[in-house]
Formats: structure tokens, C-alpha cells, sequence
């Protein structure tokens, strides 16, 4: 009997340990071509920069829902909604086009007692914003539906790790439990009237006018605003740049056809009880386009300004993982 227990308590301790980071090889298919342009050529308010179409053999690659950089050096960080960290880095060719995604790890992310997420409608991440800090500990910040939550995540030499850390949201958020209830996270910079304040974006909880709603966490800019988007589309994520300028995602759905749109709102124009509209930079359909879910803004080494979008395959084989890069003209 004491062997059976002493058995059963060694079996409960090991499923409450966190699993073991996998090591994924990731091929790339390099991507010349965006809308009928070439790389350096301009697609409405966007310069294409280059793509790439990642596969790999590990199955844990893949569903891949929100991307953020670390450092100037390609470094990156992505969600998965089975709820994984994808970290890795992004190389790029002579000319600055993304060419590789290499030292990729795909760790488990943990709940708050430091285990695994035990169970799907609590791994659902689907967005995630750097937040990088030079007097403390940088983080990212990770927002979660079905189960909606936001968690922060300790960054070390670029890989997130350890146990989530509750960020507080409020009632009407956190008890929306649906697949369409948080999309998007991101971080105002310095120069943004709210620097420092957390947006948080919904795909489906809309307002009695039919906006999405949303939420600003900030010590002196805080509450309610919406985002009104396109007829078609819905948002899926959103960046700052680094004039505190707002960029929003939205993509959709026809059958097996995606769209996609990219929506800048200027700086002063975020705050709360807004109501934010903006100009379209680009909008559009097709193959050259998928699931777009992720938006990143960072400097490249040599200072310039990119636009990262990745698109989310569900694990489905008709989905692609697509990144593509852009920069402003």
C-alpha cells in the first residue's frame, strides 16, 4: 500500500512539473513577391520588405497568433493558441529581406503555480506585446480568450520563462468566455500621450453602435474606448510606433479567402472613451494573404523601422505560416 501511494504522489508531482522545452527546425521559404510587387516596391501605403513561408516537422510549431522583438538583432517572440512561447531569431539577407528563422525553442507556457496550462480553453494566447525595461525586468505581456486573462512573462536573453504573473483587467473583460473575446495587446511608447498604458482590443465584444470594445490599464489613462473597423474584418492585433501613432490589424474571412487590412490612428486619437478610426494603409485578399493575426513593430539593427505581420495555420494544412515585413514609405 505504501509503495502505491508513495507511486501515486510521484505521478501527480511529475504531471504538475512543466514539460521540457522541443528545439524545432524550421525551414523558410523566402517570399520576393507581395501583391504583384517586388521586395523595396510599394503596395499602397506600405514598401514590401520581403517574406517568408515557415514549416517545420515539429508539431508544435505552428498556430501562430501574436510576434514581438526583442533587442535590434532579430531576436522574436510569438504565442501559439495551444499555448506555447515561440522564440527564435529572424535573419536577413545583404539587402535587409527576412531570409531565415533560426535557434528556434517552443517552450510551454505555465500558470501562475509555475505547471503547464492544463487543459485548451486556458492555452488559447493570442496576443503579446515586449516590454522592454532597463531599470527592471523585461517582460511580455500575454493576453488570452476563452479563459480571458492578460499575464506578464519574465524575458531572459530573449525567451520567456517562468510562471504568469496576473495582470489585473476588468469584470466585463475577464468574464467574456468566448473565442472572440481579447485579440489584442500592446504598449503605448514614450512619445504616445498614454506612454506606458496597456491597449486592450476585442474581436467580438462590440458596442451598442458597433465598435469593438475595448480598454486602456494606465495609472493616469485608464478606461473604456472602442475601434471601429472595417465592414468585412474584425481586429486581430495592434503595435505602436514609436511616434506613438496606432497600428491595427484586421483580417476576415469568405469561405477559404482571407482579407486583411493594416489601419494607422494618430497618437492623440488613443485615449479612453475614444471612438478610433484611421487611415487604411493597405488593404486587400487572396493567396498572397492568410490567417493574419500577428503585428509587430521594431528597429532593425541598422535603424530602420519594419512592420512584421505572421498569419496563424491552426494546424490546419490548407493555412500557411506566413511572415511578412513592410516599412512605411
Amino acid at each position: 500500500m505504501k509503495a502505491r501511494i508513495a507511486a501515486g504522489a510521484m505521478l501527480i508531482a511529475a504531471a504538475s512539473l512543466p514539460a521540457m522545452a522541443d528545439d524545432a527546425t524550421v525551414s523558410a521559404v523566402v517570399l520576393e513577391h507581395f501583391q504583384n510587387v517586388g521586395i523595396g516596391e510599394a503596395t499602397q501605403g506600405l514598401i514590401f520588405e520581403g517574406g517568408l513561408e515557415l514549416t517545420s516537422a515539429t508539431d508544435t510549431f505552428g498556430g501562430l497568433s501574436a510576434i514581438g522583438f526583442v533587442g535590434t538583432e532579430g531576436k522574436l517572440v510569438m504565442v501559439s493558441d495551444r499555448g506555447n512561447f515561440v522564440s527564435g531569431q529572424l535573419i536577413y539577407d545583404e539587402t535587409g529581406a527576412p531570409l531565415s528563422l533560426v535557434g528556434v525553442a517552443i517552450n510551454p507556457i505555465q500558470n501562475s503555480k509555475g505547471a503547464d496550462l492544463p487543459r485548451a480553453f486556458a492555452r488559447d494566447a493570442e496576443a503579446l506585446a515586449v516590454i522592454e525595461r532597463t531599470d527592471a525586468a523585461s517582460v511580455v505581456r500575454v493576453g488570452f480568450e476563452n479563459l480571458t486573462r492578460v499575464a506578464d512573462f519574465t524575458l531572459e536573453n530573449g525567451v520567456p520563462s517562468g510562471a504568469a504573473r496576473d495582470v489585473s483587467i476588468p469584470d466585463w473583460l475577464a468574464g467574456t468566455r468566448t473565442n472572440e473575446s481579447l485579440e489584442a495587446v500592446c504598449v503605448a511608447p514614450p512619445a504616445s500621450p498614454i506612454a506606458g498604458s496597456t491597449l486592450l482590443l476585442t474581436e467580438g465584444v462590440i458596442t451598442g453602435d458597433g465598435a469593438h470594445s475595448g480598454w486602456l490599464l494606465g495609472k493616469n489613462d485608464k478606461g473604456p474606448l472602442s475601434y471601429r473597423s472595417g465592414a468585412a474584418t474584425s481586429p486581430t492585433d495592434c503595435a505602436f510606433l514609436a511616434n506613438g501613432d496606432l497600428l491595427v490589424l484586421e483580417r476576415g474571412v469568405a469561405l477559404v479567402t482571407f482579407s486583411a487590412r493594416l489601419v494607422r490612428i494618430k497618437a492623440a486619437d488613443v485615449k479612453p472613451s475614444a471612438e478610433m478610426q484611421g487611415e487604411v494603409l493597405f488593404e486587400g485578399a487572396g493567396g498572397d494573404l492568410d490567417n493574419m493575426e500577428g503585428l509587430a513593430v521594431h528597429q532593425t539593427a541598422a535603424g530602420k523601422t519594419r512592420i512584421t505581420l505572421i498569419s496563424d495555420d491552426n494546424f490546419n494544412d490548407w493555412e500557411r505560416n506566413l511572415l511578412l515585413e513592410f516599412s512605411l514609405p
